[in-house]
């Protein structure tokens, strides 16, 4: 039996089977809802209000009509676009001959957001740039729940609304400087391990089971229309190399966007999300590369009160004349709190001994009535951030180096992009002694893409990057959990 569910703010009926859940009649209904733990009723984020009761929506079986008013928005949700700003000669290769004004398209597929950047296949000129938050969170807010899904129910499902959402994005973006899908002939990608495999339809199987290692690893050249997209037919679509593990082409587009393997100084770069990648070394030393599963920690998600960064979110916390300030983005009432502003607020308290040196708070410190930071809190977030620093400390031992020997800390992503570097070093999730050797690369991997989209030198160099970058997997190392133990606790203050 069918009933009829009415989503009240977003003017929509849907009929849904008698059983599923309202959030299965929410995905259904296009409404791209929030499920960061897979709709296992963990988390409390896909919260609905019915009959004046705010209930978890995957818990909530439909046994008869339905008006559902949806709690959690999209609307200000910063997404980051720009990345280094490296120059690269514009070399674009044979594009499709029968197109007077070709177009190229670089995608950054990530597990959070998806970036599209348009450009001009004569002239290498940026015409647009289109984001969205990536529609497969539905279905888990990390690459582990979307692969385990995949697994049980197959991965058609999330492969299918990726690759809508990527073709939805390149048509907003053609249609912005009134152009045509149709006039794309060349289209670039980039992404983790898990979000290539997904998009590619690819078994996961491999990536959540030993051996830990991606089944397509090589740079790949394909046929763009066997993929959804609405673009000419003859049109070209490009993934950067896998690199092993959850270390993908996404990282492979950081390496080239911050030409790590020419650089004389002993450098780290660390991509901070629900996965932390990370690269050490330099032109002398070589490359390599490890990836830590810091969770999605960092994005809001199994944070009491944890959202993204958009409109209502406190997403910076200092202290002024012993009292703890804070920011809001948009400047309104505040709504939840980000990744950065967890990582200020807990500085903070631990400068204020709210907190001490094993996360055993005093008690929950509340910005205001309805947002707050407690206990668990705490120990989601040295869960992540341990990750984090036991893989650098894992790294500089493979090179046999301090992390004090590292001469300059990149950071690229758009969490990295927003922390505050003091923070970050002060609850020990990055060295302490690097804090004035940060420095903030942005969305590179979106950069690596349209480097690889601009240079077809630069997409083969992508290859040789990749199959250089030794790879540590630290699901195998002996030393991991006792490092990642001794990460745990915070430094003590200075």
């Amino acid at each position: 039996m069918k009933y009829q569910i009415t989503f009240v703010k977003e003017g929509k009926i849907w009929e849904a089977e008698e059983g599923t859940t309202v959030l299965e009649a929410e995905i259904a209904a296009g409404l791209k809802p929030d499920a960061p733990c897979g709709g296992r009723g963990k988390c409390g984020k896909c919260m609905v209000r019915i009959g004046g009761k705010d209930v978890p929506a995957c818990q909530t079986v439909i046994q008869g009509n339905l008006e559902v008013e949806t709690l959690r928005g999209e609307a200000g949700e910063q997404i980051l676009t720009a990345g280094y700003g490296r120059k690269v000669t514009f070399h674009p290769g044979e594009l499709a001959p029968d197109v007077d004004r070709p177009l190229m398209a670089a995608v950054d597929l990530g597990s959070t957001s998806v970036v599209a950047y348009l450009l001009d296949g004569r002239t290498g000129e940026q015409l647009s740039v289109k984001s969205v938050l990536n529609p497969q969170r539905q279905y888990g807010a990390d690459v582990v729940m979307r692969s385990s899904y995949a697994l049980e129910k197959g991965a058609d499902i999330l492969s299918g609304c990726i690759r809508r959402a990527v073709s939805e994005l390149l048509r907003e973006a053609t249609k912005a400087c009134g152009r045509s899908q149709e006039e794309i002939v060349k289209i670039v990608m980039v992404g983790n391990s898990c979000m290539h495999h997904l998009f590619l339809e690819i078994p996961v199987d491999t990536l959540v089971l030993a051996p830990y290692e991606p089944k397509v690893k090589e740079a790949l050249e394909l046929k763009a229309s066997e993929y959804g997209f609405m673009v000419h037919p003859d049109a070209k679509l490009f993934w950067l190399p896998n690199i092993g593990g959850f270390v993908g082409a996404d990282t492979s587009g950081c390496l080239l966007a911050a030409d790590m393997d020419r650089r004389e100084k002993m450098t780290l770069m660390v991509d901070i999300g629900t996965n932390g990648e990370m690269v050490l070394g330099n032109s002398s030393t070589g490359l390599t590369a490890c990836s830590t599963a810091a969770g999605p920690a960092f994005e809001g998600a199994k944070i009491t009160c944890g959202m993204r960064g958009s409109a209502g979110a406190i997403d910076h916390v200092y202290l002024e004349d012993g009292n703890l300030r804070f920011h809001v983005i948009g400047d309104g009432e505040p709504q939840g709190i980000c990744g950065s502003g967890l990582l200020d607020a807990v500085a903070c308290l631990r400068r204020m001994g709210w907190v001490d040196e094993s996360g055993r708070m005093k008690e929950t410190y509340y910005f205001t009535q309805n947002v707050f930071v407690e206990q668990k809190d705490i120990r989601e977030l040295q869960l992540a951030k341990a990750a984090i620093a036991a893989g650098i400390r894992l790294l500089c031992r493979k090179k046999g180096i301090e992390p004090g020997n590292i001469e300059e800390l990149l950071i690229a992503g758009a969490f990295g992009n927003y922390l505050d570097p003091a923070s970050a070093c002060a609850i020990g999730m990055l060295p302490g002694e690097l804090k004035d050797r940060i420095v903030s690369i942005g969305n590179a991997a979106g950069e690596g893409a349209r480097i690889a989209a601009l240079n077809t030198e630069e997409f083969e160099r992508s290859r040789e990057l990749a199959g250089k970058t030794e790879f540590l997997e630290l699901a195998m190392d002996p030393d991991f959990q006792d490092v990642y133990v001794d990460e745990l606790e915070f430094p003590e203050e200075e």
